[in-house]
């Protein structure tokens, strides 16, 4: 169990005090992330059906799990061997049955089947057929999407959670470093992501490393105009530039960052590039402090890059916390204009600024917490264009 049980009891009430205020009765949670948040339960069984049962009137969640995995759940959670319910191995793989159907009953016997329920409709994993079972299972039963309920508890960390992400990002610093010794002219992108991979999971000589959510991404050359593109066998040429976006893990709490790599002689155009957009990044992280909007930080952000010509249509940062596969992003807030989600203490996102132009591109990012009066970094490595020559 990673945090005193006091800590998942408090969870647990904010949760319950939003479902309360929403009408829900009962919220099922298929997201990891939220499952781990509300348990403590950690494991790489999300492939397959499992979630979480919140009753505005119990005490305790339940995690519902595969068999094979009710192991992993007397040993990561904080919860009572009765709060964990398990279904049967019959299930797996054998449509029409799924182990929704096994839910459905646990839900009948519980008179739960006629409550307000509220689930994830959008989250990784939940199918359509999970819908579907639990939508024709419980006609009884009113059915809305909980709208990222644990997702927005989730935004403010405790400081405990805080010292999480600190740990991570001292690992970040050392992966980036790693990428920028291992990315050199003639070496195959998919050599230098093993040295990088090996930095993240080797961590430091006090925290070891965990698996990221999300790939190690390398977009080179031509690549660098677009985005999410992962290593390849082909090798680094000079005279390209070469994104990379990492993040350290510990105990799934993430720190993702972004730099990028030069290599041969100095290009201008990518070199005032850099500046322009580590000049955005520097203003808005000014305008991070409680009680501003994610909207002033992005109007900041972006009259930067309107000075310099520079047009930019994605957005530019994101909620981050714990994360599993395929996205280490919390699904809440956006740095983006129109989003007027006011920053409180405690907010952590990764604000990430990615500038493409056709055939070429630059990028760099920070995650930053919000603090009382202001922000701070998680990270200190330089954001300037490391050029290799």
């Amino acid at each position: 169990m990673l945090f005193e049980k006091k800590e998942y009891k408090e969870r647990l009430a904010k949760v319950k005090s939003v479902m309360q205020k929403k009408g829900i009765d009962l919220l099922i949670s298929q997201d990891p992330a939220n499952m781990n948040y509300l348990t403590g339960y950690d494991a790489w069984s999300f492939y397959y059906a499992q979630c979480v049962l919140v009753h505005i009137n119990e005490d305790e969640p339940i995690c519902f799990l595969r068999a094979q995995d009710v192991g992993g759940a007397y040993i990561k959670t904080y919860l009572q061997h009765k709060s964990i319910i398990k279904y049967h191995e019959k299930y797996i793989h054998a449509w029409p049955s799924h182990p929704y159907d096994y839910l459905v009953e646990v839900i009948k016997q519980k008179k739960w089947d006629k409550l307000n329920i509220a689930l994830e409709m959008d989250s990784h994993y939940f199918t359509a057929f999970c819908y579907e079972k639990i939508k024709t299972g419980l006609p009884n039963a009113k059915i809305k999407d909980a709208e990222r309920l644990v997702n927005w508890v989730r935004v403010v960390k405790s400081d405990t959670e805080i010292e999480l992400m600190k740990s991570a990002a001292r690992i970040t610093e050392k992966g980036m470093k790693t990428a920028f010794e291992s990315i050199n002219s003639g070496v195959r992108q998919c050599d230098a992501v093993a040295e990088i991979q090996k930095t993240l999971f080797n961590g430091t000589t006090e925290l070891g490393g965990d698996y990221s959510s999300i790939a190690t991404l390398l977009p080179t050359g031509k690549g660098t105009s677009a985005s999410h593109l992962t290593a390849t066998e082909d090798k680094f040429v000079s005279g390209e530039a070469t994104i990379i976006e990492i993040s350290g893990v510990y105990n799934r709490y993430h720190c993702p960052m972004a730099r990028t790599v030069l290599l041969g002689k100095k290009d201008q155009k990518k070199i005032d590039t850099m500046k322009a957009t580590n000049e955005a990044l520097d203003v808005a992280i000014e305008t991070v402090k409680p009680g501003n909007t994610a909207d002033d930080v992005a109007q900041k952000f972006w009259r930067v890059l309107d000075k310099y010509g520079i047009k930019k249509e994605s957005r530019t940062g994101y909620s981050i916390g714990i994360g599993y596969p395929p996205d280490w992003g919390e699904h809440t807030l956006n740095i983006q204009k129109g989003d007027t989600t006011v920053l409180q203490p405690n907010f952590t996102f990764h604000m990430i600024a990615v500038m493409q132009f056709g055939d070429w591109g630059v990028e760099a990012s920070e995650s930053i917490r919000v603090t009382e009066k202001g922000s701070k970094l998680f990270c200190n490595l330089s954001r300037e264009l490391h050029i290799k020559g």
